[in-house]
Parts: structure tokens; C-alpha cells; sequence
């Protein structure tokens, strides 16, 4: 619990996601799994206050995804607005300098736009801060620490201990969000903030074109353990579909290749 009577501050990015399926404008997962993880600190915490921050453009096209935010719970998003092609570090380090919270959550990456995920690392070297990827869950706060539980390969998980303020990255692995209420979408203000953009001439210089749809793999035999693939390549083997070619030349060779990468779709 908190020594004082002030309530424990914490601020979530967000920002608009995209349908995998039918590539429509909508709350980001991870950001969503964020939102969710924040609003749960309330178990922990006497008093709790929870905001939503992004920083970008708002129009028509976005206001469904970001209302989608205010629909879990929230009375107000704040609004940081941005041009097209700015650089966003540097906004959202004065919003978060000027309140400071006592916690930054954010999701491990965008569903639009670069996609990189480095954004919460680019923020907590501006900001000083220390950074915690792969949250999962907040176990407890007391006296300016978090006890956070991080997700790791093949479903393991660490606790860790990380003094306040920080920021945390949430995981794919965190419980998932909650579903939008539409009414309280509605309702809830976008309240914008003006702040100057910083033009991303890195990101001005880079060139779009479609994505072309990858090769083929070759067939890959799934095996659980060693004598399982063992007997898998001994009855490929044996079922005489290959080819062996000895003291043959390096253009044999070479059409060789060729010809099983087209029979296997990998080159059309």
C-alpha cells in the first residue's frame, strides 16, 4: 500500500491496431493486454488512477479503435497530437515529464506503421528509466517497488523486482483485455493535447511498395525426439524418391538443384 493519501499514477500508451484478417482500424492487443494489467492494479493499491495516452493523428478513421480504449473503463483518453511522420519519443517524454506517473505500460509492439517495438526502450533511456519487456503480471507494489512476473521461452516464467518509476512492456502472454462496452465508448472524452512533432527524417527516407508473398518451404519432417527423426529419415531414405549424383559435373549439379526447387513451388 501507499504511505500517503495520493493515488498511484499510471499511464498507458496506446495506439490503433489493425485486423489481421480484414485489415480494419482497431484497438491494439497488446495495448488492450496493457490497459487490462493496469486497471488490475486496483487489488493491489488503495487508490488507483489509470490514463490512456497516444500520440498521433486523430480523424474518422481511427476514432472507432481509440474509443474501443475508452470502452474498457476509462472516462478520458488523452490525444497527443502528431503529424504524419513524426517522431513520437520526444512528445511523449514531455507528457510523462511534466505529470510524471509512477508507471508506464505499454505493449511489446504497434500492429501499424514501423512496428519495430522501440518505442518503450527509446522512451525509458530518454526518460532514465528502467525498462521490463515481457511483463505478464503485477504481483504487488509496496514501498516504490513492483514485483513483476515476466514471461520467458517455453511458457516459463521470472520474477523480478523493479523500483518505481518504470516501464513495463506487456507480453502476448498477459490475460487477455477486456471486451469494449460500446456505451461507455461513446461517452468518454478524447481530450487532445498540442505538443510540437519532431519529423522523423529516418522514417521520410524509407520507401513502401506491396509485400510480395513468400516462397514455399520445403517439407519439413516434425519429430518430437531424436529416434523419431532417426527412423523419419531412414524411411524417406528408403522409399527411393531422392536422387544420388556422383562424378557429375557443377552444371549437373547445379540443374539438379533448379529442378527440385520448382517441383517443390519454391521458385515459380
Amino acid at each position: 500500500m501507499q504511505p500517503d493519501s495520493r493515488p498511484f499514477e499510471v499511464a498507458v500508451l496506446v495506439s490503433v491496431g489493425r485486423h489481421p484478417l480484414t485489415g480494419r482500424a482497431r484497438r491494439a492487443d497488446h495495448d488492450a493486454r496493457g490497459l487490462e494489467l493496469a486497471l488490475g492494479l486496483g487489488r493491489h493499491l488503495d487508490r488507483l488512477q489509470v490514463r490512456a495516452v497516444h500520440a498521433g493523428r486523430h480523424d474518422s478513421g481511427n476514432d472507432t479503435a481509440l474509443r474501443g480504449y475508452l470502452g474498457m473503463g476509462l472516462a478520458e483518453l488523452t490525444l497527443v497530437e502528431q503529424p504524419d511522420g513524426a517522431d513520437v519519443i520526444p512528445a511523449l517524454a514531455t507528457v510523462l515529464t511534466r505529470s510524471p506517473p509512477q508507471l508506464v505500460v505499454t505493449g511489446s509492439r504497434a500492429e501499424c506503421g514501423e512496428g519495430s517495438g522501440l518505442v518503450p526502450y527509446a522512451l525509458a533511456e530518454r526518460l532514465g528509466w528502467p525498462l521490463v519487456n515481457g511483463v505478464v503480471e503485477v504481483e504487488s507494489i509496496d514501498n516504490g517497488v513492483a514485483t513483476l512476473l515476466q514471461a520467458l521461452p517455453r511458457g516459463q516464467r521470472r520474477r523480478l523486482a523493479v523500483r518505481l518509476p518504470a516501464i513495463l512492456s506487456v507480453d502476448g502472454a498477459a490475460p487477455a483485455a477486456r471486451q469494449s462496452a460500446f456505451g461507455p465508448a461513446q461517452r468518454g472524452e478524447l481530450a487532445p493535447l498540442q505538443e510540437a512533432g519532431v519529423i522523423d527524417e529516418a522514417f521520410a527516407e524509407w520507401t513502401f511498395s506491396p509485400a510480395r508473398r513468400r516462397p514455399k518451404r520445403l517439407k519439413i519432417i516434425k519429430a518430437t525426439s531424436a529416434r523419431e527423426r532417426f527412423k523419419a529419415a531412414a524411411a524417406k531414405a528408403e522409399g527411393g524418391g531422392g536422387q544420388v549424383l556422383s562424378n557429375v559435373t557443377s552444371e549437373q549439379g547445379a540443374e539438379a538443384v533448379y529442378k527440385l526447387l520448382e517441383e517443390e513451388g519454391v521458385l515459380r
